[in-house]
């Protein structure tokens, strides 16, 4: 959260129950920190239920290194950029900069990116805000972290200090980051037109300002790279005729006058592929966008170029989702691709797949949600189970219809699968269930592997991402539509033949979150669906009592500031001043 009327990123307290924190906005954090015992994490300037998360015991201490055990001393905490400031002003929640920065340091904030801890410690320290104990303990957190990665070493015994550029930028890495593209890459609408067939008279009009994007690719916080393909040069190297014109894009002027160009390249053109979305000019970090439409001069140049009646791709750009219903239902449009920030070789991986040279089995990372939206949820309701006010979020959650649901993507080829029958229909003791798990974390004990077969039953060799959605009637209600438990991708699977993939579930897979934070494994109706459509189930059930798998440390009974009184399980709405 960025900006959002009014609300800023340095001052925003986010009201979120715990069932909603556990079940989804923290199982990233628990997955690094639990699962593969990372080396840092930083608090973020936001507060959560009332406290600015670098000043937050509960989940700095309590939550992140007691219940998820990131105890080795050499893991430590930094604080976003002046996130130390800010308990201080806007959030007001330490009456001076002194316990602002003791609050921090108290609480976990083992180093402050910013000037707070070198300027406001020692006289925290001599008001007895915090003692040499607290101080020592994110010391050896710090030194012990530096010692390990031989920071102190003579440089002839330090590997690290002899890395050069050529360690950097080799073959295998750029070869890396071609794949990373091609196989991100989503086809969300073909008429058949994809792949394309070129031959040397065929001519390309490429239009749209992400048509000749360099840094664009990139998104934001990149490095050096070694060259910048767009899909211009990627174009230029097929023998083909290309007629460039760069467009418009963005949340871009709307003007029309300089749209000429785009004409006389269409006119000139077999077929027509317009680059556009959204980029760094619309969002990035420090602002927010306030509508998930296409630019409005965006879809009228898409609206004229369909009108054409030539063949016509639409590649959507950009990390963020947005509304691109006009472009799914609009039948003079053939193909439509979402591309997001692919990177320095971004251009060659998207003509590439336009070509066929590498087929598309990505799959879209987020729902794309119709442009009303946002009008129907205020983004500061963090909150993601449908309401009164609220259609809900997520894949999970969301009871409209959306424009396209997490998970989407097409192929070049059609593939059937099916799962091994030996498990469907079979009911599960849940005592049984866990008495044989001897793992810390009762969630991670296995539950059952499936065995899927995918069936290539078209002519092209394609990769094929096989997600494992599970669903069924369990739990507290309401019951979420569906969720993710695992997924696995197929490489290259040959026209007439079938590989298998095994999808692991844990029992974590098949619990539910209640009111309290609580993990827990229920009686009742379980289905496993193979895909978004889906192309394969298996039933199952549970049956017996219900399991707690996961006891949640529950946040202190009462949080105090500036005199309003936050409850622990904070559900967004209630306050008690």
């Amino acid at each position: 959260m960025e900006t959002w009327n009014g609300n800023f990123r340095y001052q925003w307290d986010a009201h979120i129950s715990s069932q909603d924190l556990v079940e989804y906005y923290l199982p990233p954090f628990q997955s690094c920190a639990r699962d593969s015992n990372v080396g840092a994490f930083m608090c973020s300037y936001n507060a959560v239920n009332g406290v600015p998360t670098c000043a937050d015991e509960y989940l700095l201490q309590t939550v992140l290194r007691e219940h998820w055990g990131w105890t080795n001393e050499q893991q430590w905490v930094v604080s976003d950029c002046d996130a130390v400031q800010n308990i201080f002003t806007p959030h007001d929640y330490a009456s001076t900069r002194e316990q602002a920065a003791a609050d921090a340091l108290n609480a976990g904030t083992d180093i402050n990116c910013g000037t707070y801890y070198q300027n406001h410690l020692p006289a925290a320290f001599a008001q007895g805000l915090f003692n040499e104990s607290t101080v020592t303990r994110s010391l050896v957190r710090q030194y012990s972290s530096l010692i390990r990665l031989g920071y102190f070493d003579p440089p002839e015994d330090q590997p690290y200090r002899a890395l050069t550029w050529s360690d950097v930028d080799t073959a295998a890495s750029q070869q890396l980051a071609y794949q990373a593209a091609v196989e991100s890459i989503v086809l969300l609408k073909n008429d058949g037109t994809l792949p394309l067939s070129l031959k040397s008279n065929t001519s390309i009009a490429l239009i749209g300002d992400w048509a000749n994007a360099t840094k664009q690719m990139q998104g934001n916080y990149f490095g050096v790279a070694p060259y910048l393909h767009s899909p211009l040069y990627a174009a230029q190297q097929l023998n083909v005729t290309v007629n460039y014109a760069q467009g418009i894009g963005g949340q871009g002027d709307p003007t029309t006058n300089n749209w000429l160009p785009v004409w006389d390249a269409a006119d000139k053109s077999d077929i027509i592929i317009f680059a556009g979305g959204i980029d760094n000019s619309v969002e990035f970090e420090g602002m927010d966008r306030v509508s998930i439409n296409w630019s409005g001069a965006q879809l009228d140049m898409i609206g004229q170029l369909a009108q054409y009646g030539k063949p016509m791709v639409v590649l959507q750009m950009g990390g963020g989702q947005i509304d691109s219903s006009p472009i799914v239902s609009n039948p003079n449009i053939s193909a439509l691709l979402w591309g997001g920030y692919p990177g320095q070789d971004g251009g060659v991986a998207i003509m590439d797949i336009l070509t066929g040279k590498k087929p598309p089995a990505g799959r879209l990372p987020a729902t794309q949600y119709p442009s009303e939206y946002i009008r129907q949820v205020p983004m500061t309701n963090m909150s993601l189970r449908p309401g009164p006010n609220n259609p809900g979020r997520t894949y999970k959650w969301y009871n409209g219809t959306a424009v396209f649901e997490f998970g989407s993507g097409m192929h070049y080829t059609n593939f059937s699968a099916s799962i091994a029958s030996t498990y469907n229909s079979k009911n599960f003791s849940i005592s049984s269930l866990t008495s044989n798990c001897n793992e810390t974390y009762m969630d991670r004990c296995t539950f059952r592997n499936f065995a899927v077969d995918v069936h290539n039953t078209g002519s092209v060799a394609s990769d094929y991402v096989a997600l494992g959605f599970l669903t069924g009637s369990f739990g507290p209600q309401p019951y979420p539509k569906k969720s993710l438990v695992n997924y696995q991708r197929l490489f290259n699977v040959k026209p007439a033949s079938s590989e298998t993939v095994t999808l692991n579930l844990t029992l974590g897979s098949l619990s539910r979150i209640d009111e309290m934070g609580n993990r827990v494994l229920y009686p009742g109706d379980y289905a496993l669906m193979i895909d978004t459509m889906p192309l394969a189930m298996v039933n199952f059930t549970l049956s017996g009592q219900p399991a707690m798998l996961d006891k949640w440390p529950q946040p202190p009974p009462a949080r105090t500031q500036n005199g309003t009184y936050y409850v622990g399980g904070f559900d967004g709405e209630q306050l008690l001043n």
